[in-house]
């Protein structure tokens, strides 16, 4: 505070309200309403204190831009952020007792870079150890799988028949499956039977029946190995480990169970190929294949931590964390898929260079700002050490999160996705605020502004380009908000360790992704929208039998394909007419329940085929008890009876012959069709003879305008001796189905009181 020098002249008095302090033995107070003070006598009228407030000495606030613009620049005199750090010599004392024994520069290099070599020699001879496994007697060294590895990729990719995907059976092999692998999931709608499955483990079947405790259960060829591995007890999601896989062929009736944390899915009909596990070398083999990564995580944490502690100076700290913690991820913890560790290797040292360039980048623009003259070190090992390993570990922290991937699509579909992202909003919001506001108090704003100005005006330009669809990466969220970090703050200190981590995540496990992508590349085998083949009624040819007449197809489809219980059975190309050929299927077991899709074929310009969307499935439920179809027409009219409930004592005696109407999938079916359903349905059995006669106005009047076929069946080996035939009138009609169901059918008499006569 500035002194001040005595004025004895009164007319060099200035008001009450000079700008440094005065004594208060200057400043009689006096009553504000009082003319007569002291400050009078000598002649200056001004009170002490103002006796109005003028209407200029509020600060007012104002919207105008330039009192927006003066708040964006921030105060007069900005301050720049430091840590002051707590516990100042403990946090310290590390790098002093460095530089006591080793006060030289070049000595702290070298032993850096012998640390650095140490932790290289342990690690990748741990991991190569890990790779190559131990044998498993009788079965050789352990293939590597992935979390979501299977015997049968797809439908499509099977060919016919599954053929591309053979063997079915008598073959086994040992496997190896990494941790972690209880969160593999599906992320794009998979087609199991009349269901579609999304956002869940693939794992199908699994039941045991009851056949003992050695039993694993039989699990559909398309389920992801490791899961099914963990539902039938095999392996530790926590350890992963090793067993043997044995091919067991065609199974049918994949009872859905719940094990080891993981719900099975159900499937009641037959698929050509299935696996079960060897549950004596596996068990051989578990403790001999533990996946070893979070023993190797601890040791890299180990290493960093004490390096976080003793480097004191940002470029080494920067360097040697960036270094450990990408080989960290890119060999052990979140490696990239492949069954090979040399492959993997390469893909590693492959992608390290260019993220190095970028990496320096970072270090440059923004993490120096926040570390340099820090002397924070537990702070700095605390917040920005372990933020940079949560988000290095991505796969097992922010993924964990029901928000798998920023795509519209994704947030629609995922349960749980939208919550999520509101509440992920809403944090970011937060943050921004928190470092916009601090940002303004070092009166760096305008400059953050204009960066972030840019990064969204680029960010709009690519959303505008046609035919293209925005992938915002992790590895990019991390580019796009570092900027947003560079405050020497304990809050940025743990934004910017996550960032960097999430950074080295993504380029070490996916590489550096595209930010505009194909739409067929973001779909990853999701349906394409197209449209799918409008299927008229087939031709039932008997219980076991079925034909599909498809006739002229869409005009820009090259052909069209059959999946029967999710296995393509049929496919061809369409001839010059545009016609496609019939498809006969006959169904493999009497009574088997069996599931149909449909979709168009189309030819690549280049050569090739690849499919479209396939409808959705369509079941050939049985339209009459396999069981009674051995049984005389009489006996298979009284069973239907019962089966609706129906009295069959109740029925008479009459000499009229047994007349059906029949509608399949609501669509009255021709008369052919029925005349030859009901001949394959009932001649094999009772020699009855078909008789389809016109519909009658009594029919007509009785039924309305949709009037059903109807037809006479008159069974002569059976009755003709005791001049007895049987009436029924019968309709067949469809039950509310699962949607998509082709036609689900029953049996219902019409008629109570007289429908069955004999």
């Amino acid at each position: 505070m500035r002194p001040e020098q005595e004025d004895t002249d009164p007319g060099s008095r200035q008001s009450s309200f000079e700008k440094y302090a005065r004594g208060s033995h200057e400043y009689p107070l006096q009553p504000l309403g009082r003319r007569h003070s002291v400050d009078s006598d000598l002649g200056h009228d001004d009170p002490l204190l103002p006796a109005s407030v003028s209407a200029g000495s509020h600060r007012k606030c104002h919207c105008s831009r330039s009192a927006i613009v003066s708040w964006v620049k921030g105060p007069s005199h900005p301050r720049k952020y430091h840590i002051r750090p707590w516990l100042h010599d403990w946090q310290t004392a590390p790098g002093r007792l460095v530089d006591s024994y080793l006060p030289r520069k070049s000595t702290k290099v070298c032993l850096l870079l012998g640390v650095i070599a140490a932790w290289g020699a342990i690690f990748f001879s741990v991991v190569q150890s890990a790779a190559q496994g131990v044998d498993i007697a009788g079965y050789g060294n352990p293939v590597k799988v992935s979390c979501t590895a299977s015997l049968w990729s797809d439908a499509t990719d099977c060919g016919l028949n599954g053929d591309a995907c053979r063997p079915f059976d008598k073959e086994a092999f040992a496997f190896r499956c990494p941790a972690g692998c209880s969160f593999a999931m599906l992320l794009e709608p998979y087609t199991v039977g009349p269901e579609d499955i999304n956002y869940q483990s693939l794992v199908i079947g699994g039941s045991t029946d009851g056949n003992g405790s050695e039993d694993t259960g039989i699990y559909r060829a398309d389920s992801y190995i490791c899961p099914a591995a963990l539902h039938a007890g095999l392996i530790t999601d926590h350890g992963g480990g090793c067993g043997v896989l044995r091919r067991t062929g065609e199974q049918r009736d994949f009872q859905p169970v719940e094990k080891n944390g993981i719900a099975s899915i159900g499937f009641a009909s037959y698929f050509p190929s299935s696996f079960t596990f060897d549950r004596g070398a596996s068990d051989e083999a578990e403790t001999k294949c533990q996946d070893r990564r979070w023993s190797l995580f601890a040791f890299s944490v180990t290493v960093t931590a004490l390096l976080s502690l003793v480097l004191t100076t940002p470029a080494p700290f920067y360097t040697s964390i960036f270094l450990i913690v990408y080989f960290q991820v890119a060999l052990s913890s979140d490696p990239p898929s492949s069954p090979d560790y040399y492959e993997i290797v390469s893909i590693a040292l492959g992608r390290f260079l260019p993220a190095a360039f970028v990496g320096y980048a970072i270090y440059y623009f923004c993490v120096r700002h926040t570390l340099t003259d820090l002397d924070a070190h537990w702070d700095k090992t605390v917040l920005w050490l372990g933020g940079c390993w949560v988000g290095a570990l991505n796969t097992d922290t922010f993924d964990k999160i029901p928000v798998s991937r920023l795509t519209p699509h994704d947030i629609q579909q995922q349960p749980g996705a939208i919550p999520a992202l509101i509440l992920i909003v809403t944090l970011l919001l937060l943050i921004a605020i928190g470092q916009a506001i601090a940002f303004r108090n070092e009166g760096r704003m305008p400059k953050m502004l204009a960066l972030y100005g840019l990064l969204v005006f680029g960010v709009l330009a690519l959303i505008l380009v046609p035919n293209m669809n925005l992938r915002i990466h992790h590895y990019i969220l991390g580019l796009l908000f570092l900027p947003g970090t560079t405050l020497q703050t304990r809050p940025s200190l743990l934004y910017q360790g996550i960032l960097v981590g999430l950074f080295i995540n993504g380029i070490a496990r996916w590489g550096f992704d595209s930010i505009l992508q194909t739409p067929g590349a973001l779909l990853e085998g999701a349906r394409l929208g197209s449209a799918v083949p409008d299927i008229a009624a087939p031709l039932v040819l008997s219980n076991e039998s079925i034909s599909f007449d498809f006739g002229a197809i869409a005009a820009d489809a090259a052909g069209i394909s059959v999946l029967v219980n999710d296995v393509e059975r049929f496919h061809a190309f369409k001839a010059d007419d545009g016609f496609v050929d019939s498809f006969n299927w006959t169904r493999g077991e009497a009574g088997e329940l069996e599931y149909f899709r449909f979709g168009y074929l189309n030819m690549s310009s280049v050569g090739g085929v690849w499919y479209e969307d396939f409808s959705r499935p369509a079941s050939d439920t049985k339209i009459l008890n396999p069981s009674i179809l051995n049984l005389p027409p009489k006996a298979v009219v009284e069973q239907l009876c019962r089966q609706n409930g129906f009295d069959s004592n109740r029925l008479k005696h009459t000499s009229n012959g047994a007349e059906f109407f029949i509608k399949y999938n609501n669509v009255r079916m021709a008369e052919a069709q029925v005349q030859l359903f009901f001949h394959s349905q009932l001649k094999r059995t009772s020699h009855a003879s078909i008789h389809v006669p016109e519909i009658s106005p009594a029919c007509l009047a009785r039924h309305g305008a949709s009037a059903y076929i109807v037809m006479e069946c008159i069974d002569v080996d059976h009755f003709a001796s005791d001049e007895v035939r049987a009436r029924a009138i019968t309709e067949v009609i469809q039950v509310k189905p699962p949607p998509g169901v082709f036609g689900s059918f029953f049996w219902r008499a019409s008629d109570v009181d007289s429908a069955y006569v004999f």
